[in-house]
């Protein structure tokens, strides 16, 4: 898997060969550019040496908060957010032996398996569930039973909704451009 979110060659070759990064990439993802989000997991690598869940979990809250703060910040939110990847990665520690992977691979599951698995996960709502759910299946390799289903309607094959459609440029700017359209369509009552 080569994932291409970022725009950056070394986020985008960190989110594409370590799960735990991919995963807190998506919790990152709210209130900010998808971009910004999810190049996040290399700067947290980069400022705390760390891309291991046990590690980020047991980090002192004050200094990985520094760490999230330092410019350009991980994140526009950057103590509460720190604060969620801790208790995201204490969550993976605990009930996944610490990889993140184990979420989608553990015993062979189906696809409704895996979107309760997520939701599970401090951060995780049912659309954040349901979207990283679909790039797990569009571009990750994910193929367990009912996993379309099971993200919809992110799991839509050929539509452009979120950053599961990402593949580039292009199809970032079609995104984008759905975004922009359900936001109108939702703000004038449609």
């Amino acid at each position: 898997m080569s994932l291409r979110i970022t725009d950056d060659p070394a986020a985008d070759d960190l989110l594409s060969s370590n799960p735990l990064a991919l995963l807190i990439g998506m919790l990152l993802d709210q209130q900010v550019a998808m971009e910004t989000a999810f190049a996040g997991p290399l700067k947290i690598q980069q400022r705390t040496g760390s891309m291991d869940a046990a590690t980020i979990a047991h980090d002192d809250p004050e200094a990985f908060a520094a760490a999230f703060s330092q410019s350009p910040a991980v994140h526009r939110f950057p103590g509460s957010m720190a604060a969620r990847v801790q208790a995201l990665c204490a969550a993976v520690e605990q009930d996944w032996g610490g990889d993140a992977e184990n979420l989608w691979t553990r015993d062979a599951p189906d696809g409704p398996t895996v979107l309760k698995r997520l939701k599970a996960l401090p951060g995780f709502g049912e659309q954040k569930a349901k979207i990283f759910l679909a790039l797990l299946g569009k571009q990750c390799g994910f193929d367990g039973d009912g996993w379309r289903e099971a993200a919809a309607p992110y799991g839509e094959e050929g539509s452009f909704r979120s950053v599961a459609d990402i593949v580039g440029p292009e199809s970032l700017t079609k995104v984008r451009e759905h975004k922009r359209a359900a936001k109108a369509a939702a703000k004038n009552g449609a």
